[in-house]
């Protein structure tokens, strides 16, 4: 990897960062904290926001983070004081309102919850523990600059906090909660950031506008995020209406890392470009671009390179046709190369849009075939050319390990994603000839998958904290102990000890209850609800 940027242009905004998920299961470790602050910077990105519902240490908080690695004040400081030599500023991205569904597990923090994940409004001990989460953010980071969240709290004020004070305006117990957190942050010179969708939802009522941003305390500005658009005129819109609340008002996009193993640079890339060109036109200054973990965080932040490649290249104005090349002087891998880590597939049906098989396919139950309709006939030989692909690059000395990683998994599905499919089609036609072959490939696909656990477990805990692991270990635990299972069934069931399989005596339906076109509908199913393995 070099390490000049040499004759390239400077950014064209005054920040532009990245923003690294730190609470959805994976947390990042130390040493890949410092690995990504070396690439970013080397790139050209000064700004690195770490989002922290509750992992991090709070002084007279014991349960907040409570084994789930979060990080000590000392580890902050760390990553601060290494990322301030790089250049770099380190804004902390935590929560004072909603997504903070991880603590109100332990009952000290049941008294702090209206409902959902939500937050308590107007109690005193709830402002206490926001004052003590602010200490520990004024001790560890130089930067003065906080991101305090308050986004998506759609249920806010309609539990406790109703049974507490009755029917009350939720945009009006919003704002108060903000001044009195905006309050809190004067103490320490905070200058406070909140996500936008709260508030700029309602830029339509012009009247509503100015009684808004006439209420919003000086410290705080806005962050319009948008993941999603691949139109520029979109990205135009917003970002004009979120500035009519919050004229220095931030902007949010996204690399897409959550919705699998595999990420979604081709996606990310298309829609970066558009909303880097919207917020150069309309002149944002500062720009990050999330990497979020839903679900497990189970995709390397390192896989998106190239998104993260082509986004800093995008912002400093540079030659677009160069992009690629540039890449591969700099990687030794070609762009292309790097972009088989999407693992794309006909799934996609050659659409620039996100769509996760790698997942579904996994966690699709053999018996059950909840997903086979979302399956395609060609996606074992497909599976097979993603691992072709994955596998030219595996010796790459930084980031063999991904591919190597995507690789194992793409061999794992090739395997599976037709075997609860023929599995019933063989049944369903008392074919036992067929049943009795497919016995060798259900030991085979058994195998497949504990490899892609022994290589997703070395790239964990190269990158993240060891804590998270125990979802992963008990997700793909049940899928292979799952297999075994069915395995096992069909054996007795050829050996005549049962006379049925219920689970393959049914007739399935389509997932999309063919209203959807499949391929589109898996895009955006909340699958992980659907399949009672991946449920945690």
């Amino acid at each position: 990897m070099t390490n000049s940027t040499g004759g390239e242009k400077g950014f064209l905004f005054k920040r532009f960062g990245t923003m690294i998920d730190c609470s959805r299961n994976a947390v990042m470790n130390v040493n890949s904290i410092k690995k990504w602050i070396d690439l970013t910077a080397d790139l050209g990105y000064n700004l690195l926001s770490l989002y922290m519902e509750d992992t991090y240490e709070v002084e007279g908080e014991p349960y907040f983070g409570y084994l789930r690695g979060r990080y000590s004040k000392q580890e902050l400081k760390e990553i601060d004081l290494y990322a301030k030599k790089k250049g770099m500023e380190v804004v902390p991205s935590i929560q004072t309102l909603a997504h903070l569904n991880q603590i109100f597990r332990w009952p000290k923090y049941r008294p702090y919850n209206d409902v959902d994940d939500i937050l308590l409004v107007g109690k005193s001990e709830v402002y206490e523990l926001i004052d003590r989460c602010f200490k520990t953010i004024d001790e560890c980071f130089t930067s003065k600059t906080v991101n305090i969240g308050m986004d998506e709290a759609f249920m806010l004020g309609r539990g406790k906090y109703y049974n507490l004070n009755g029917d009350t305006q939720r945009l009006e117990v919003f704002l108060s909660h903000l001044k009195k957190v905006a309050k809190l942050g004067e103490k320490y010179g905070f200058k406070m950031l909140i996500w936008s969708d709260m508030l700029a939802s309602r830029s339509d009522d012009k009247k509503l506008v100015e009684s808004i941003k006439s209420q919003l305390p000086k410290n705080v500005e806005l962050i319009y995020w948008d993941y999603y658009s691949t139109e520029k005129e979109n990205y135009d819109k917003k970002i004009k209406l979120n500035k009519e609340f919050s004229p220095n008002a931030w902007f949010a996009g996204g690399l897409w890392s959550w919705t699998g193993f595999a990420p979604h640079n081709v996606f990310s890339i298309k829609a970066t470009e558009v909303a880097l060109k919207s917020c150069i036109e309309n002149g944002v200054s500062d720009v990050f671009l999330t990497l979020w973990g839903d679900n497990g965080g189970e995709c390397s932040r390192f896989a998106l390179l190239p998104a993260l490649f082509y986004a800093s290249e995008i912002a400093k104005g540079n030659d677009e046709s160069l992009i690629k090349q540039k890449f591969e002087q700099k990687y030794g891998i070609p762009f292309d190369g790097f972009l088989s880590v999407d693992m794309q597939v006909s799934a996609y049906d050659g659409e620039e849009r996100t769509c996760n098989p790698d997942k579904y396919i996994l966690y699709n139950d053999c018996f059950s075939g909840i997903m086979d309709s979302a399956i395609w006939d060609e996606s074992q030989k497909e599976y097979e050319t993603c691992a072709e692909n994955l596998s030219k690059f595996i010796g790459d000395s930084n980031f063999g390990y991904v591919f190597k990683t995507l690789h194992a998994l793409s061999l794992a599905i090739a395997e599976k994603s037709l075997l609860g499919i023929q599995t019933r089609e063989a049944y369903k036609k008392g074919d036992l000839e067929k049943l009795r072959a497919l016995i060798n490939n259900y030991d085979l696909t058994i195998k497949k998958v504990e490899d892609f656990h022994k290589e997703y477990k070395k790239q964990w805990m190269t990158e993240n904290k060891p804590h998270g692991f125990i979802v992963q270990d008990v997700r793909i635990g049940g899928v292979i102990m799952r297999l075994k299972t069915c395995k096992e069934t069909l054996i007795d069931y050829l050996l005549g000890k049962i006379e049925r399989i219920e689970e393959l005596e049914e007739d399935l339906l389509d997932c999309a209850d063919k209203e959807v076109e499949v391929k589109k509908a898996v895009t955006f199913a909340r699958w992980d609800e659907m399949t009672s393995v991946c449920k945690f």
